[in-house]
């Protein structure tokens, strides 16, 4: 039974942008369409973007080591960042193109054939873009998810395409191929940015989620009988890993065995709620305790 990996999925997306992106370029031949052209130039950034991809979890898959004693799954953020600037360039291409159509102005062609490679291949993008936001999601790999809404946009992109096309045969206003493709190129700049600032927040080690962060909260107080208090928690994601750190205040007479069982509960009860936790504790005595933070009842 196939089970998907985030290794597996980047080496789907190679296959599966090579066969969209022949067709794409096979449509824009037949038609002579600008906006197709620029469609098919944002499907070479989806693939060199699956090669990107497919490096960096492979690398976020190694295991910790001495050099990088916690982990290499900040990876995956690198391949989202790279993604945006192949997507700046690719939307530049696609001014430049719709500009020449403007200033130079050529007859375009749309039939059944053309319209149904573009159909299949948009298809086959939505299909699997599907597939990877699912499984990115599921697998928390920030890699596979952002390849997965960089295709979506590519989804919305051919589909507009092919309107805009239609429209300009049916209006004769052939202008409005160029226009299409300007607003194709709008579109995968604001995909774009939306990449950057997440996998940004990820390399700035942004703490969770408000909703992820009080789980977090409410599972050391639910499981730190014995203890005081616990303050200064700081988390942070990087990959399918979270980190989670805090003080944990305990009365000074008692038994470091006693309290360390008190942190061996709280820990298993994390990894429990949260995937991929990682959680260090910091015991202090009493005489610690900031009265903030998480009171133990």
């Amino acid at each position: 039974m196939f089970k998907p990996t985030p290794i597996r999925l980047a080496i789907g997306s190679i296959l599966v942008g090579l066969v969209v992106l022949a067709l794409k370029f096979w449509a824009a031949e037949i038609t002579g369409s600008v906006a197709l052209l620029s469609d098919a130039l944002e499907s070479i950034v989806n693939v060199v973007a699956a090669f990107a991809a497919l490096i960096a979890v492979r690398l976020a898959a190694r295991p910790a080591d001495a050099t990088l004693p916690y982990g290499y799954h900040k990876a995956e953020y690198f391949s989202a960042v790279l993604e945006g600037v192949f997507i700046l360039i690719a939307a530049l291409a696609i001014f430049y193109q719709a500009w020449q159509a403007i200033a130079n102005p050529h007859p375009i062609a749309l039939d059944v054939q053309s319209a149904a490679i573009v159909l299949a291949a948009t298809a086959i993008n939505g299909a699997w873009c599907a597939v990877l936001i699912g499984q990115g999601r599921k697998l928390r790999s920030p890699a596979i998810e952002a390849d997965g809404h960089h295709l979506w946009t590519d989804v919305l992109s051919s589909l507009g395409v092919i309107v805009g096309l239609a429209a300009a045969l049916l209006t004769g206003w052939m202008i409005l191929d160029a226009l299409i493709a300007v607003l194709v190129g709008l579109n995968i700049l604001w995909s774009g940015s939306l990449l950057v600032a997440r996998s940004v927040g990820g390399l700035m080690d942004a703490a969770l989620p408000p909703e992820d962060l009080e789980t977090v909260r409410q599972t050391i107080q639910t499981n730190a009988e014995g203890a005081i208090e616990a303050h200064d928690i700081r988390t942070r994601r990087a990959g399918p890993a979270t980190f989670i750190e805090f003080h944990l205040v305990v009365p000074g007479e008692m038994s470091v065995e006693t309290a360390h069982e008190i942190c061996d509960r709280i820990e298993a009860a994390l990894k429990a709620a949260t995937d991929g936790a990682r959680v260090t504790i910091h015991v202090e005595p009493e005489h610690k305790a900031k009265h903030s933070g998480i009171v133990v009842v």
